[in-house]
């Protein structure tokens, strides 16, 4: 060099043409500290694959999260209110456009009002069940699950009713629930011969579940036990 002194010369980066300095140049080095929850919240959404099913009732999709949603039974929230009683739930009802949640033990039915449209209602819905699973919050809160309601009562329960609820928890459950939603035992008057029943989930306000409750289940327990004479 002319002076005869040394220099330190910068170090141009090629790809952004910006001046790196050297290590004689380069000031006290900074270190990026990634916060551990925020870091923890993106891996565990990009390992998490949601999948869906259609239900016979266009307004209802089943969303399958490929983990545990309950540990057994089924939780049914058709307003906001009742969806107080779950993180999840909460925060799906709070999507504009959901009018119920129902959880199954291994998936989440979310059924939408007549106006909104799926297409743009289901990446909301997978982005809070991918948040939610990624908090590890509870999914239902301290008040604990809630009792089923064809779970046999052998003390109280009389024998007619003892075989409604089998039948139906045996027989008519599992394809109920196959579509999305499921079927609450409400009782019976054993007078009249009538078995109440509610509807819940996809099967909630489904234009099937009438032709659900005549066809298949009321037939199917007429014919397998004589008290029973109508299923409302």
């Amino acid at each position: 060099e002319a002076s005869g002194m040394s220099k330190t010369l910068p170090i141009v980066c090629r790809s952004h043409g910006a001046a790196i300095p050297t290590a004689a140049a380069r000031p006290t080095l900074l270190t990026c500290r990634l916060r551990p929850a925020a870091t923890a919240l993106r891996l565990a959404r990009r390992t998490m694959f949601i999948q869906t099913e259609p239900t016979p009732n266009p307004d209802s999709l089943k969303f399958l999260p490929g983990k545990a949603v309950l540990d057994s039974g089924t939780r049914d929230f058709s307003n906001f209110r009742e969806a107080q009683a779950s993180p999840l739930a909460k925060k799906l009802m709070q999507v504009d456009g959901v009018r119920g949640v129902f959880f199954s033990t291994e998936f989440v039915t979310v059924s939408k009002e007549e106006a909104a449209e799926w297409p743009t209602l289901k990446p909301l819905v997978f982005a809070e069940i991918m948040d939610f699973y990624a908090s590890g919050d509870a999914i239902i809160g301290e008040e604990g699950e809630a009792a089923d309601s064809l779970a046999i009562d052998e003390e109280n329960d009389s024998e007619v009713v003892q075989m409604i609820k089998e039948l139906l928890d045996m027989r008519i459950r599992p394809s109920v629930q196959e579509d999305g939603g499921d079927i609450v035992y409400k009782g019976f008057d054993e007078e009249a011969g009538v078995v109440l029943l509610q509807m819940q989930g996809s099967c909630s306000g489904c234009p099937s579940s009438s032709v659900t409750l005549k066809s298949g289940i009321e037939n199917m327990l007429m014919h397998y036990i004589p008290e029973v004479t109508e299923v409302k």
